[in-house]
């Protein structure tokens, strides 16, 4: 199905209506059942989520997967949750985005020159996917790129799962990845080959709670990754 779509459109059609992976499917649609207290009384998407953005975007940004309370209820990959709110304030700040508010999928909040994805699609239980989850949802991944990626020249990873995923999907799409294989840290940085030029991948901690709260990521060191992916992107 992924390798079979020939456009956006048809691509987000295919993905919101996967069911390839049974725990998956069941924690989605549960959390979309049950509910937070908080959101008792809203329509929750519960399907798998599809990336967003722009359709040719010099920078592309690889997440994990949705949050159960967050994209699994608004529909849109980073909204709806703290992780969201500290990624695209950063855009924001940026000029990367129109706004640094992300509630919903009809918020009119867009991007410039950036597309947002999740390597996984569905929300996983304790935000864990499995090793055989990741690569049955890998090829979604895979085929967004080959759709967009013609003119992206920075990924930034958010999180070591990112940087796997997308040094994978530059591979299942002909690209090159240098050896050994490049390590992930933040602000660390490597050069691939793909069919279309050369990309500079930055890592970058997940905008987690965990990793926001703590302090181990803070608003001035992801500002400073975007402020690297514009000037690497060729974005003024």
């Amino acid at each position: 199905m992924a390798e079979a779509a020939k456009t956006l459109e048809q691509l987000d059609a295919e993905i919101s209506v996967c069911r390839a992976c049974p725990r998956l499917v069941q924690w989605r649609e549960e959390s979309a059942l049950t509910k937070r207290r908080s959101f008792a009384d809203e329509p929750y998407w519960g399907r798998p989520v599809p990336g967003w953005g722009d359709p040719r975007p010099r920078i592309m940004v690889v997440g994990l997967a949705p949050a159960a309370n967050g994209a699994n209820r608004t529909g849109r990959v980073f909204t709806g949750d703290r992780s969201g709110d500290f990624l695209y304030a950063a855009m924001h700040r940026a000029g990367l985005a129109n706004s640094p508010i992300a509630v919903d999928a009809a918020d009119g909040l867009q991007l410039n020159h950036v597309r947002v994805a999740a390597a996984v699609r569905c929300a996983p239980p304790a935000n864990a996917p499995t090793p055989a989850e990741r690569s049955t949802c890998a090829p979604w991944l895979t085929a967004e790129w080959r759709l967009v990626g013609s003119e992206t020249r920075v990924i930034v990873a958010l999180g070591g799962f990112g940087w796997r995923s997308a040094l994978d999907m530059i591979r299942a799409t002909g690209g090159h990845v240098p050896r050994p294989q490049p390590k992930f840290g933040h602000a660390a940085t490597a050069t691939v080959s793909t069919p279309h030029g050369e990309v500079t991948l930055l890592g970058c901690y997940h905008p987690s709670q965990q990793n926001t709260f703590t302090g181990k990521l803070t608003p001035a060191m992801l500002d400073d990754i975007f402020v690297q992916a514009k000037r690497v992107g060729g974005i003024s």
